[in-house]
């Protein structure tokens, strides 16, 4: 089971995409019920705002659109969660909401995990 956190917007405009292999984490099971225990049928409505975050989190055959508004409870825990081990085997990164350029893909022998990565134009599934 992989669980992607994708967030686009604000200023820049720029993509980044977190990614965690539920399988290879110590805590596995508690990955698994955080994961079962999302609200995923009672997604809140994604608003457009200028400058703000929209996050797409996706754990098959789950899919949730959320505002940066609408990032609070079980959501907000899920995307810190999944950001917070994705930030490769060197450490946290230097501004701790951001990934560091060049952090291992998940492939790599550290993606074991999970890595974050600035997505290649054209979105996640291209490049």
């Amino acid at each position: 089971m992989r669980v992607i956190v994708s967030r686009t917007g604000g200023f820049a405009g720029v993509r980044v995409t977190w990614e965690v292999h539920v399988e290879a984490q110590p805590d596995r099971h508690a990955w698994r019920e955080l994961v079962e225990s999302m609200p995923w049928q009672e997604v809140p409505a994604v608003a457009a705002e200028p400058d703000r975050y929209v996050y797409r989190i996706t754990c098959e055959p789950h899919e949730a659109v959320l505002s940066e508004r609408a990032l609070e409870g079980p959501w907000r825990v899920l995307v810190e969660r999944v950001r917070s081990r994705s930030r490769g085997a060197s450490g946290a990164a230097a501004d701790p909401g951001e990934p560091r350029e060049g952090t291992p893909s998940p492939d790599d022998a550290a993606g074991a995990r999970g890595a974050a990565r600035p997505d290649p134009p054209g979105g996640p599934d291209r490049g």
